[in-house]
């Protein structure tokens, strides 16, 4: 160091903010790690000593590198298990839903995790506050009010039968934007009529799942007519979640309608929300005129029908999980002819011939269940000391009873994952590979083969397990959850395209281009395809509003579905997807910085340092004067920006192909400068020009370069053992709740080398992360 170091890194030098002067010579902390890791990686790769300085040879080099890796393997070692996993607020949610037999949206109600990198599930960043504290307490007593049946008999379950003729709308908007037809149907169109398509009349009772059934179809076309179903409250802020995407097709030979039939979770006083799509009307006289003489197509709707809410079981699992053991009888009101009333709600008496033995049995169930282990008398002890307390405090013994459960629920070996050090025992393997596959607590056969300590005897049955949970359809939480960290699809909201410069975009296509991300991966995952399909692949999941926006002809359906695609196309892979293109720009210009950070950090596995202090970014100019790339030229000419927009900026150049919302072009879009354009989009004539030609075309810090796009996909294609890496570590470290380092290298690497030898097939990659000695230790 004194040899090929020295002059640049000490004596009050500290080019690239790295001062020997102030670097210890010992390990105490996480800085002192990182430095020396960065110092290590740089001389290992080449990069240092810079060769116009000073020459190292190879073998100076390599002992360098070997003396260096030995402390830093054995200081991270020391550390890496010493970190308790919180459950995050999907995860507690998700347990809490699981065990009470519930469905409430219980995320929000808790303070935002921290997130280490890409992931929020990393125990360095899941503290606890009060906040917290008060939170659960709050969470536990909604789920148990939710959970606890409110009547002794099974409630009621109410169907409503509704149309658009009979809202109150309908009064204003049939004969002019909705059209009466003989069949009791009702047309209405896209951008016309009541807003949104709200039924008002579909009003829900109770919050619940429900069943829901639209009959009509497609009228005055040939063709099927996709559209939208979700749901909406006049409450000011209120979510409005999409429950699907769907195709009515015009009459049957006999004249007859189709039936769509869905299940969804609706809240109290939430209604449906119909809207069509791709429907563009032709004759503006519908306005002024009314509707019976235009002859344009419509989404003809003649019944909608809503069932609930639907109870699969009564009481629910959460109601039998605390209650069972006791007898709990309704209190007869006097006089008895109050229990006919609407208002009446009933009121119960908890008893039991043991009060001991039912308190103990409902504590060992639920303290059992909730901390995914077994659990001894003595750690029940503060619990019935809390309940008998309650008591002396006058509360009933359902409320005392309650006050237990939710402490319960509030209990540090509830709100985290007790791992022991070393090797984890069988319920903490259990817990460990339910909350990477399912995102919740153990199932019950997980659970029995932890209590038979097959999975720490047998990376068989631990494998046959993890296959289980991967065939599951709540296998989908972990797409979603892995997907919305990895390739931060959670920020899809984050910006809102310009509307002026991007009018096509719109929420089908936003909902679409998530849903496309989902369904490629899982299929990826699902048919134990190459790690390459990640780069390139000659399929993607698309639907009509996903093949219109990219291009692509012969799709003519609603749900996404598996499309083969031409030789030459560009879509196929990550990186050409909407989702990807839109978290990765703002609401009006794309950034190569933005987007090559997002490749090397996400897809390769490589995490660029930070910009120097006192480094101002690149502005974009949405005038069209200049293109970012031409701004990005002289940023770079800093000396101290050259080296990592070298490695950064590339990937970042080639996405410039597309714009902010996933679509291919030529040219820039501008609202200043630039060539004026003939279309139109929902009858409203586009206000953006077309600015300065798109330049994809760079060169990776290996020299190689590449002319566009195709190219530079090309080129990531060459290396598939570091996508295969960088998807190791990524899934380790998601399952494992913590940050793959420096001792975890030389396991990746192995794990790397045996899915080479298996083709870095998905599936099998998945198996070996699961059968790996990082994931079976703390």
């Amino acid at each position: 160091m004194q040899a090929h170091c020295w002059d640049c890194h000490a004596d009050g030098a500290s080019e690239g903010g790295l001062d020997l002067d102030t670097l210890g010579q010992t390990i105490t902390g996480a800085a002192d790690l990182s430095a020396w890791v960065r110092i290590h990686d740089r001389v290992q790769s080449g990069e240092m000593p810079p060769p116009d300085a000073t020459t190292l040879n190879a073998s100076d080099r390599s002992d360098f590198t070997t003396a260096l890796a030995a402390p830093l393997t054995q200081y991270h070692a020391a550390e890496k298990g010493t970190v308790l996993r919180r459950l995050n607020r999907r995860e507690y949610e998700n347990t809490l839903n699981d065990l009470f037999g519930t469905a409430l949206e219980l995320e929000s109600l808790l303070p935002a995790d921290g997130r280490s990198h890409e992931f929020d599930n990393v125990g360095e960043t899941l503290g606890i506050s009060m906040v917290h504290l008060e939170r659960y307490l709050d969470a536990a007593d909604l789920v148990l009010d939710t959970a606890i049946a409110k009547t002794a008999e099974s409630p009621e379950t109410h169907t409503i039968d509704t149309h658009y003729a009979e809202t109150r709308e309908a009064e204003t908007h049939l004969g002019k934007v909705w059209k009466q037809l003989d069949d009791g149907s009702v047309v209405f169109y896209q951008d016309f009529g009541y807003p949104d398509g709200m039924l008002r009349t579909t009003s829900i009772p109770e919050s619940g799942r429900y069943r829901i059934s639209i009959t009509g179809y497609a009228h005055q076309t040939d063709e099927k007519i996709p559209f939208y179903v979700g749901a909406k409250s006049f409450a000011r802020g209120s979510e409005r979640p999409t429950l699907g995407y769907f195709d009515m097709p015009p009459l049957g030979p006999n004249g007859e309608m189709t039936t769509i039939e869905l299940t969804a979770h609706l809240e109290y006083r939430y209604m449906l929300n119909i809207i069509p799509y791709g429907l563009v009307v032709r004759d503006y006289h519908i306005r002024n005129e009314g509707v019976d003489g235009y002859t344009g197509p419509g989404l003809a709707i003649a019944k909608v029908r809503v069932e609930g809410p639907l109870h699969e079981e009564f009481p629910s699992r959460g109601h039998r999980l605390i209650f069972d053991g006791w007898q709990r009888n309704e209190i007869m009101p006097n006089p008895p002819s109050k229990r006919e009333k609407s208002w009446y709600k009933p009121e119960f008496e908890l008893t039991s011939d043991n009060i001991a033995e039912s308190l103990r049995g409902t504590l060992q169930r639920v303290a059992s269940t909730a901390m995914r282990r077994p659990v001894t008398d003595q750690e029940l002890l503060p619990y019935i000391d809390l309940f008998h307390v309650e008591q002396e405090r006058d509360a009933s013994t359902e409320e005392a009873l309650r006050t237990a459960v939710a402490a319960i629920l509030c209990s540090p070996d509830f709100l985290y994952l007790r791992e022991p050090a070393g090797e984890l025992d069988d319920h903490a393997l259990a817990t460990r590979l339910s909350y990477l596959f399912h995102r919740t607590t153990p199932d019950a056969d997980l659970l029995r083969a932890a209590e038979q300590h097959e999975l720490t005897r047998s990376t068989e049955s631990l494998l046959q397990h993890a296959k289980r949970l991967v065939d599951d359809p709540r296998f989908e939480r972990f797409v979603v959850d892995f997907t919305d960290a990895w390739l931060n699809l959670r920020d899809i909201d984050q910006t809102s395209p310009d509307q002026q410069l991007f009018p096509e975009y719109d929420t089908y296509l936003r909902d679409s281009t998530l849903e496309e991300t989902r369904r490629f991966f899982a299929t990826l995952i699902r048919e134990n395809l190459p790690v390459t399909n990640l780069v390139k692949s000659d399929f993607a999941m698309l639907n009509q509003r996903l093949a219109d926006h990219y291009g692509i002809a012969g799709v003519d359906h609603a749900e996404i579905r598996r499309v083969p695609l031409p030789e030459d196309s560009v879509r196929g892979g990550l990186l050409s997807q909407a989702s990807v293109l839109k978290v990765t720009a703002n609401g009006t210009n794309t950034s190569p910085v933005v987007r090559g950070v997002w490749v090397t950090e996400r897809l390769l596995g490589v995490h660029p340092a930070p910009p120097p202090p006192g480094i101002s970014g690149v502005e974009p100019d949405i005038r069209g004067a200049a293109t970012l790339r031409q701004l990005l030229d002289q940023h770079r000419n800093e000396d101290s920006c050259r080296a990592c927009h070298a490695l950064i900026d590339p990937p970042g150049f080639a996405l410039e192909s597309f714009n902010p919302i996933g679509g291919w072009r030529e040219r820039y879009r501008s609202l200043g400068e630039g060539e004026r354009v003939d279309l139109h989009i929902n009858n409203r004539r586009v206000q953006y020009r077309l600015g300065l030609p798109v330049d994809s075309s760079g060169a990776l810090p290996s020299g190689e370069s590449f002319d566009g796009f195709e190219a530079f996909r090309e080129c990531l294609l060459k290396d598939p053992d570091q996508l295969a890496r960088s998807l190791i570590t990524k899934w380790l470290t998601f399952a494992t709740g913590r940050e793959m380092g420096f001792s975890d290298r030389a396991e990746i690497e192995s794990l790397t080398r045996q899915s080479a030898q298996r083709g870095h097939r998905l599936r099998t990659l998945l198996a070996l992360v699961v059968a790996s000695e990082i994931f079976r230790t703390k």
